[in-house]
């Protein structure tokens, strides 16, 4: 599933994530899990925030707007609802499978 695209987060976004590991004792997978980052990226915000330098990280990249940010929730929402149809299509197949007569 995609995500925001690469390097994209607002500073609030990274300053809460560092803070579910540093104050709330999450380790970097499952915090990384909860907030559907590549923990290789949570592992460095964390890196920084230690070292006193989580604001200079993501500088070079422009903010997202608004338009931006709504349409990646909008793309991850369909890939959720997408998957949860095919899931749905292989419970109806498998379950009317069983309902007919002489099969199993």
């Amino acid at each position: 599933m995609k995500g925001i695209p690469q390097g994209r987060y607002t500073r609030e976004f990274r300053q809460e994530a560092v803070k579910l590991v540093m104050e709330e004792g999450l380790s970097w997978g499952e915090a990384a899990r909860r907030l559907s980052l590549p923990t290789s990226t949570l592992a460095n915000w964390v890196k920084s925030a230690k070292a006193g330098k989580l604001g200079e990280v993501g500088k070079k990249y422009r903010p997202l707007t608004e338009v931006e940010m709504e349409l990646s929730r909008t793309k991850r929402e369909l890939a959720e609802v997408k998957m949860e149809r095919d899931i749905l299509k292989k419970a109806a197949a498998y379950f009317a499978r069983e309902s007919l007569p002489g099969t199993r």
